[in-house]
């Protein structure tokens, strides 16, 4: 333990001059280190390079109903979504110690940041506040997967890591709210952050992310209280929906006034986690990671109505027409068209029996759903290694979170609505009336079908759902039933009685599931670990 390695992949932040794409590897002593404060703010840029990986992005939607890895992709997913893992699971394994290195990388920071000479004051409580922002981020990601989990704000020695028995996920989660609120007058507004520093964290990060957590605990009152900070004010930030839904997932469109918090990436740091996601023909490779028919049939048609609703207008023989904007703009289905990466617009053919076979599901290495995802499609990538940030939390996030809260309180108004789904049905291109006006006469449960059903179409392939659905309690009704693909009248297909593919069958086990068990690896190191239930 004599020395101290931290390695800076240049990815979370702009740090000084330097620029934040090129990754680097340095090793420092103890003694040689904290000499000022640039040391400091390269400690800093190796929390925000663990704040979060393109494996989870990507991959949290195929632990939902959204979405289906084929085989073992992105640590093992589908195995956690059916119910067949295990405490050795390649993912389980990944989180737990990802985010405690995260927090160990926080701590270091905090607890060393007094040793640069003569440091700017101001800059010294912004650089512990994004430490604490990033570290109270890592531990909400670890209660909401694993519940209970060790919990310390100091560097820990080897042995005492070997000793250190889990806390009470309520305790950390009041942490977390804690400190959000503590390092709020310390953070820079969105609107104070230069060029060169864009992608670290403001004042309206550390608020949004209250109200997700308060969301996550149904803590209504707390989540308005927050979500009311941003919303339609200046004094914490400026943010807004930006103009096209699409368009903001694009690298032209990075840094908008809808970003609130972004995964970096550009120049060293990219992904090539589309070449998994787009057709064969688009991306060059199998396509693994693909949406559900779950997920394509809970988008609304353009008067508002559910295609299973009275008077939607859902043809069941023309299923994409008449749909919610946002569906065309996040899935690719048989008949949609594409330019790829050559400038070339290809016809994505879907249906058994097509010609070419290439993208159907006849092929063994297309999409076995029929669908696509099309959203973070980055058509500037070279050799399909994108650099486009990935979107953490969005303005329209806290307009759901703000929405869904005062549904909850009995208080979702006209006024309400106007201000949170009209202005996100309007922004994606609804027009109908029927779609963008309140009625005074819903029931709480009808709103609240309208409302979850909103977050899903607003935010898929974004990582949220599974949170929602973990929150909602609702993980072992919609993941205990099979992953269906596209309607098909010919093949030799594993289907259900309305002639739906079936990919596969998924369990989900209340309550065992809804928590993950401690790693195996884990509990081998430290005897005082306990394992969650039923595991």
């Amino acid at each position: 333990m004599k020395k101290l390695t931290i390695m800076i992949l240049l990815a979370g932040v702009v740090v000084s001059c330097r620029k934040l794409d090129q990754p680097i590897t340095s090793e420092f002593t103890e003694t040689a280190y904290w000499r000022n404060a640039q040391d400091a703010l390269d400690a800093l840029t190796a929390c925000y390079e663990h704040l979060a990986k393109d494996d989870y992005f990507f991959g949290d939607e195929a632990l939902s109903d959204n979405a289906y890895v084929s085989g073992d992709g992105m640590l093992a997913v589908t195995r956690i979504a059916n119910g067949s893992y295990d405490a050795s699971n390649a993912r389980d394994r990944d989180t737990w110690g990802y985010y405690f290195t995260t927090v160990r990388r926080c701590n270091i920071v905090v607890e060393n940041i007094d040793r640069v000479p003569a440091m700017d004051a101001a800059l010294k409580k912004r650089i512990v506040a994004e430490a604490r922002f990033i570290r109270a981020y890592a531990y909400f990601q670890l209660t909401a997967w694993y519940g209970d989990v060790p919990f310390t704000t100091k560097v820990l020695s080897i042995d005492e890591s070997r000793t250190i028995s889990r806390t009470d996920k309520n305790t950390i989660q009041q942490f977390v709210l804690q400190e959000l609120t503590a390092i709020q007058p310390d953070l820079p507004l969105n609107t104070q952050i230069a060029e060169k520093d864009r992608g670290r964290v403001s004042r309206g990060a550390a608020i949004a992310l209250s109200a997700r957590v308060h969301l996550f605990r149904s803590e209504w009152a707390a989540v308005v209280t927050d979500c009311e900070k941003l919303i339609g004010k200046t004094d914490n930030g400026a943010y807004q929906l930006f103009a096209g839904y699409s368009s903001q997932f694009t690298v032209a469109n990075e840094y908008n006034p809808e970003v609130i918090l972004d995964l970096q990436y550009g120049g060293g740091r990219t992904y090539d986690k589309q070449r998994q996601f787009l057709p064969q023909t688009v991306a060059a490779l199998r396509s693994v990671l693909v949406p559900t028919q779950d997920l394509v049939d809970d988008y609304v048609m353009l008067n508002g109505k559910g295609i299973r609703e009275a008077g939607s207008g859902y043809n069941e023989n023309n299923p994409y027409t008449g749909r919610d904007p946002r569906f065309e703009a996040t899935i690719l289905h048989h008949g949609s068209k594409i330019v790829d990466f050559s400038g070339v617009e290809q016809t994505i053919l879907t249906q058994p029996g097509s010609v070419p076979a290439t993208n159907t599901v006849d092929d063994q290495g297309a999409s076995p759903t029929g669908y696509y995802f099309y959203k973070y499609y980055d058509r500037t990538a070279t050799v399909y290694q994108s650099g486009l940030n990935l979107i953490l939390i969005r303005y329209a996030d806290v307009l759901l979170m703000y929405a869904e809260a005062k549904m909850e309180l009995g208080q979702l108004t006209a006024g309400v609505w106007d201000q949170t789904v009209r202005a996100l049905r309007a922004r994606a291109g609804f027009t109908d009336g029927a779609a963008l006006t309140f009625d005074g006469g819903w029931s709480q449960s009808e709103q609240r079908t309208i409302i979850r059903r909103e977050r899903r179409a607003e935010l898929a392939f974004e990582g949220q759902r599974i949170f929602d659905i973990r929150r909602w309690k609702i993980a072992d009704q919609v993941l205990s039933r099979p992953v269906r693909g596209i309607k098909v009248t010919s093949g030799s297909f594993n289907k259900d009685p309305q002639g739906y593919i079936i990919v596969e069958n998924r369990v989900f086990v209340n309550p065992k599931h809804y928590q993950w068990p401690v790693p195996t690896f884990e509990r081998d190191q430290n005897k005082n670990l306990s394992q969650n239930q039923d595991w």
